[in-house]
Order: C-alpha cells, then sequence, then structure tokens
C-alpha cells in the first residue's frame, strides 16, 4: 500500500519501483485475499446447487486462502505447465500473502474454477459460476436508461458522440452516457473526476486502419464498449476492430466471449438508436470488421511487458490498442508502485506500439499525474483516491 509519508522516489530510478504485494495488514491488496475472495468464495456457493465435490472443495479453498500456502493445479489439469511456468514452480508452498499480489489474486480465480469443476468432464464442465451476476446487470432499469439515451445522442454531432461514447465506455456503469447528454453539474462531475486526460491525443490514434480493444468487464460495462466500436466503424474512424476478451470466467465480472454475445443480444433486442447499433455489430462479425479474440495470456498473472510474441506482433500492427479496465492497467504498469508522477509513456515504453488506457482507479496502482494533481487529491482524501472507484483516468501514448 502507498505510504504518504515515504519519501518520493524519483521518476528518474522507475526500476527501483517495489511490485505490490499483499502482506501489509490493512493495505488493500490484503483486504482482497483476506475479506473479498473469502466472501466471493460463500457467494458463488450459493449461487449454484453445486454437488458434495464442488461445495467441499470450495470450503478448502476457503480454509487454504485464509491460512495455507498456493498449491499446484491437480495433475490433469492441462494448463499446469503453463502456470508452473508463469511462476509456479517459484511460489509454490508459499503464504498467498506472501506473492505478488497480481500473481496471487490470478492464481486464486483459476483455483476457483477448478474447485467448480469448471474445466472438469462433468455437469459443470463450461459453466460460468459468475454468470448470474453478469446477466443481472443487463436486466435493469437503468441498463434501460441508458439505452433510451442513445436516442438523443444519435441527434448530435459525430465528434460529440464520439467523446460522450469514449466516456460512456470509461465510466461504465455509471450511467455517464445519461448525464453527459443532459449536461449540467453531473457532465461537470464526471470531468472533475478525471485525474489525467488525454482525450484529444487517444481520437487523434483513431486513424481509419486497426483498433485492438482489450475489453473489462461485461454485462452493463461492455455494453459501452461495443457502442464505441460501433461509431468508430460506422464513421470511418477505424477500418478494422478486434474486441479481445478472456477465454474463460475470470475476475468475477470480466467479459468472455459469451458475455459478448449476451451484451450483443440485449442490444439488438432494444428500440431505437441502441437496436440500430446492435444489429450493425452483429453484421460487423459477420462481415469479419469486428472480430473476437481470446488468448491463454490474458487470465496470465504476467504483465504486459511479457507479452507473447503473436500478441506483441498482433498490438505492433494496430492504430492503437485500448485497455481497459483496471487490471489491464495493473498489467501496463507491471503492478509496480512507481511515483505516481512518473510519465506514462515511459512506464509503457515496452508496449508495441501505441497504447491507451481507460480506466477507473480500484487499486494502489497510478502514474502519469501531474504533482499538482496528486498533491491535491492526497490532501482531500488521504490514499482513498487510488481505490475506490470514484476517480478515473484517461492516457495515451503514440507508438
Amino acid at each position: 500500500m502507498h505510504d504518504p509519508a515515504a519519501p518520493a522516489r524519483s521518476a528518474a530510478d522507475p526500476d527501483d519501483a517495489p511490485v505490490v504485494v499483499s502482506s501489509v495488514p490493512g493495505s488493500f491488496p490484503w483486504s482482497v485475499l483476506a475479506e473479498r475472495h473469502p466472501a466471493l468464495i460463500r457467494k458463488v456457493r450459493d449461487a449454484f446447487p453445486y454437488g458434495p465435490e464442488q461445495r467441499h472443495a470450495l470450503d478448502a479453498l476457503l480454509r487454504n486462502c485464509a491460512e495455507g500456502v498456493a498449491e499446484p493445479l491437480a495433475e490433469p489439469a492441462a494448463d499446469r505447465a503453463r502456470w508452473d511456468a508463469w511462476g509456479g514452480q517459484e511460489y509454490y508452498g508459499r503464504s498467498w500473502f506472501d506473492l505478488p499480489f497480481l500473481w496471487s489474486e490470478s492464481y486464486f480465480y483459476r483455483k476457483l474454477l477448478e474447485a467448480v469443476g469448471y474445466f472438469a468432464p462433468g455437469p459443470w464442465q463450461g459453466i460460468d459460476p459468475f454468470r448470474p451476476f453478469k446477466l443481472a446487470e443487463l436486466d435493469t432499469p437503468e441498463a434501460e436508461e441508458e439505452l433510451a439515451a442513445l436516442d438523443d445522442l444519435a441527434r448530435r454531432p459525430a465528434e460529440e458522440q464520439e467523446e460522450a461514447l469514449l466516456h460512456g465506455s470509461l465510466w461504465g456503469n455509471r450511467a455517464d452516457l445519461g448525464f453527459r447528454l443532459a449536461g449540467g453539474a453531473g457532465a461537470a462531475a464526471a470531468e472533475s473526476r478525471l485525474v489525467a486526460d488525454d482525450t484529444e491525443l487517444l481520437r487523434s490514434l483513431f486513424a481509419g486502419g486497426t483498433l485492438c480493444l482489450v475489453a473489462d468487464n461485461a454485462g452493463r460495462e461492455l455494453v459501452p464498449d461495443l457502442l464505441l466500436v460501433d461509431h468508430l466503424l460506422r464513421h470511418g474512424r477505424v477500418e478494422r476492430a478486434a474486441l479481445h476478451v478472456k477465454p474463460y470466467p475470470y475476475y468475477v465480472s470480466d467479459a468472455t466471449a459469451a458475455d459478448v454475445l449476451d451484451a450483443l443480444r440485449r442490444l439488438t433486442a432494444a428500440k431505437g438508436a441502441a437496436g440500430e447499433a446492435g444489429k450493425r455489430l452483429w453484421a460487423a462479425l459477420s462481415g469479419g470488421r469486428l472480430t473476437v479474440r481470446t488468448h491463454p495470456f490474458a487470465c496470465g498473472p504476467l504483465p504486459y511487458a511479457d507479452l507473447p510474441e503473436d500478441l506483441r506482433r498482433e498490438f505492433a500492427a494496430a492504430d492503437v490498442t485500448l485497455l481497459k479496465g483496471d487490471l489491464n492497467y495493473r498489467r501496463l504498469i507491471g503492478d509496480r508502485l512507481y511515483p505516481a508522477t512518473t510519465p506514462f509513456a515511459a512506464v509503457t515504453a515496452h508496449f508495441p506500439g501505441a497504447v491507451a488506457a481507460l480506466r477507473t482507479l480500484k487499486s494502489d496502482v497510478v502514474v502519469g499525474l501531474g504533482a499538482a494533481v496528486e498533491a491535491d487529491l492526497n490532501a482531500a482524501e488521504g490514499d482513498r483516491w487510488r481505490t475506490g472507484g470514484t476517480h478515473a483516468l484517461i492516457q495515451a501514448r503514440r507508438g
């Protein structure tokens, strides 16, 4: 956890930035492992009528997370060798709390899928343990209001539409489209919560070629992503788009290919501008201008500096790769506690090609802030602005 009383590190020595760990009681990473993960296990256990085998496995995982050590996947697991290579050989046998936060958090979700039988032959194979939570978000009055707001947006100039859709994608389920269209205090409040804003640079990177959009959450946060892609394709801002999602359930709400279909069906069933956008997206998928991509690395515990060669080539060939959400940001920055004033371009120089991040702040990691901005945030809120999801950023770097 960031300590505001600690001496500031110079941005000139970023290699000294420590990796985030979970061993400090009371820190944000510690609370995720000690509180959030046990609560999630109980929630998943209650959401399905799992049999004795799965329930016992979930109970064992609950005990293990609190008191045990990280253990290898069961021998039949097809991806055991991959997790061994991803750091397991070094981390097995150690307390979850003593491992790098990114690794322990990622591995927890893989162990949760093992406990519910997601990969094993049997009745629970391929059943997403988080799907009820994702679907519930698509069927709410708030979701209906957000889709209805598109009718007003469709009457605005294309440039205004693009800015609103970018911010809608940034804020996800915070109904940003609605209050941006209404104007006034709501829109001003959204702007004031941006700690960094490279909107104009990002928009200049939509150069009529290829966009790679690496998605974050499903449900009401995936719908704005799809609407942004539709706008960019429709207005020739990009010619092709690749939507990267997770190959299997991950971090509760992270989007999979099945979640893309659920969101697309929600759009095509809507009336007005939302339904028209859904039909265009359906046609774009059918025609190949929009593709859905998955890769094992998407569910890995490694930073983007360790991209495998095939993904590196794909991102390098794009006009811009747009990374959504907090986890993608952590992986881009390496999940390290750089000084907040460290330049975004310097820390992301490893990424192949132009890259941008749309992210609400839900963890300690952040770079690219002005010194005055950081000082004001710390004075007003302490460290809470880093993790509460109340602030956001748009950052970009040319290739």
